[in-house]
């Protein structure tokens, strides 16, 4: 089963930007799709931007859209997220996921999921 690591979170102020990574312990298939979502404290975990492998084609929440981008990395087992305008209702533990549905935001169409990286939004 294939593991997947977060990376780059951190504190940033309102206005700012990260960018977080997803590294797969082997290469993305085609049929793939990488996902990530984030929990917020003290609510459940929510859909953010899905990427399918195959065709780069890419969905976003309405609450991140315009703002954050998924890409593939410059690997062939990495994902990334640009996120931008970050405000502190984009506080949230940012996790990645892996599935085989193009376009899925439930979390039941994904089955591999990382530890996820801590992103503060916070002056």
């Amino acid at each position: 089963q294939v593991q997947l690591v977060e990376s780059g979170g951190g504190l940033v102020q309102p206005g700012g930007s990260l960018r977080l990574s997803c590294t797969a312990s082997r290469r993305i298939f085609s049929s793939n799709v990488i996902g990530w979502f984030r929990r917020p404290p003290g609510k459940g975990r929510e859909f953010v931007a899905t990427i399918a492998w195959r065709d780069s084609y890419t969905r976003y929440a309405d609450s991140v859209k315009g703002r954050f981008a998924i890409s593939r990395g410059d690997t062939d087992n990495t994902v990334l997220l640009e996120m931008n305008k970050l405000n502190p209702e984009d506080t949230a533990v940012y996790y990645c996921a892996v599935g085989s549905t193009r376009g899925a935001s439930e979390e039941m169409w994904y089955g591999s999921w990382g530890q996820g990286t801590q992103v503060t939004v916070s002056s």
